[in-house]
């Protein structure tokens, strides 16, 4: 008996040694973990690039869209067929250089080998009394590759969508207000550095006689452009490209106000612009400077709701809103500053552009006019009487240009 139990006895022990040893166990939970946190960071890294790959997609088809429908505002012509391409180029252009960087050049793929070839892409004509309507619509989707670690969970790719929409209306149909807020200081009587190419000279006058015989000589001098006149010359520019956009005054209403150290009597909003002109031709320059009352009856005006529901009974629309403000000095109190500057924030907060323009104007007053532009482009530094020209003539331009936005 004792020799048949102890190699019983031998091996129970062995045994039950073997069942109370954790040392393997380590290995094994290693073995299962391992391939979980490397999908799990996996996904990670891959959801970040969706991300960053998503964005680059939406912005590259938001830029298609306004392209594409830029382009039918400027030639109503154009095919949908022709737009469409062009979004999708233009899409596609964009889209590889962010992604891939600038050696990423695709121009050279075959459509079939082309991951957005399939975009597709719908054009909505309107028309109506106001005009021209196109409203562009552009759906693609990209599919990235996963990277390996995120394949472990069986996905090998994941794809990303976005559509993009994108609204013009053509460019002379558009309802807008504008109201000019001008400087009649007297320093608007002083001459600019531009010769007067109409009289490039002007005589100056003295008494070269004597007692006994008294008479008057004179002598030729430069003859330069002064500053109200130059002036008057711009706004008969910018009056010039409303009066182009809107020749039967269905859709541009303008008004005016001047000011030096008071505000003088505006001329009110009505159709076109002959009013505001003539009003800015009898202008003479005269007194201190202060803006503050001036801007706040512009803003006054603009934002009166008589001013929409003028062009709601005349040409159905919500129109687009300006006032260009011009110096060419600075206010006399600084209190003047603080209040012009109140309304130029209050004025674009509800969604009024603001074109300035420094007249040759010292820093002080340069400062207050960048401070209220709606942005850079919108602010004016001339220099001289053919750049105040060229300054309201582009403000002009811009005011009645075709009105393009993302509807999405």
């Amino acid at each position: 008996m004792d020799m048949m139990t102890k190699p019983d006895s031998k091996f129970k022990s062995i045994f039950s040694r073997f069942c109370r040893d954790r040392a393997g166990n380590f290995g094994i939970a290693t073995a299962v973990i391992i391939p979980v946190v490397a999908a799990t960071a996996g996904v990670a890294l891959d959801y970040n690039r969706m991300v960053q790959v998503r964005a680059a997609l939406q912005d590259s088809a938001d830029s298609a869209v306004l392209s594409a429908a830029n382009a039918l505002a400027k030639n109503n012509n154009m095919s949908d067929e022709a737009a469409l391409d062009l979004a999708r180029k233009f899409m596609k252009a964009q889209f590889y250089n962010v992604v891939q960087g600038a050696s990423g050049d695709t121009s050279d793929v075959p459509a079939d080998e082309d991951p957005l070839a399939g975009a597709v892409g719908n054009i909505e004509r309107k028309s109506s009394s106001a005009g021209k309507t196109f409203d562009v619509t552009l759906s693609t989707s990209y599919t990235m590759p996963t990277n390996g670690m995120t394949g472990l969970l069986g996905w090998k790719e994941v794809t990303v969508g976005v559509t993009a929409t994108a609204q013009a209306t053509t460019e002379s149909k558009n309802a807008l207000s504008m109201y000019l807020v001008l400087d009649r200081s007297g320093s608007m009587a002083w001459d600019t550095s531009t010769i007067n190419a109409a009289q490039p000279t002007k005589p100056v006058y003295y008494s070269c006689g004597n007692r006994n015989n008294p008479r008057t000589c004179s002598y030729d001098v430069a003859n330069y452009v002064i500053k109200i006149d130059a002036l008057k010359l711009a706004v008969a520019n910018l009056t010039t490209q409303l009066d182009t956009a809107d020749p039967e005054n269905k859709f541009v209403r303008s008004a005016a106000v001047s000011y030096e150290a008071r505000m003088y009597s505006p001329v009110a909003f009505n159709w076109g612009s002959t009013h505001t002109l003539n009003y800015v031709q009898a202008l003479v320059a005269n007194g201190g400077t202060d803006s503050s009352d001036a801007m706040a009856r512009a803003y006054s005006d603009i934002m009166k709701s008589s001013e929409n529901t003028a062009h709601k009974n005349k040409n159905g629309q919500v129109p687009s809103k300006f006032i260009v403000f011009m110096t060419d000095g600075d206010n006399n109190y600084s209190s003047a500053d603080t209040k012009t500057r109140a309304t130029c924030d209050n004025a674009k907060k509800d969604g009024v552009e603001i074109f300035t323009v420094a007249f040759m104007a010292p820093s002080k007053g340069r400062t207050l006019l960048e401070y209220c532009a709606t942005s850079t482009s919108h602010y004016y530094d001339a220099q001289d009487a053919a750049e105040l020209v060229a300054a309201f003539k582009e403000i002009g331009d811009k005011a009645v240009q075709a009105s393009t936005r993302l509807t999405n």
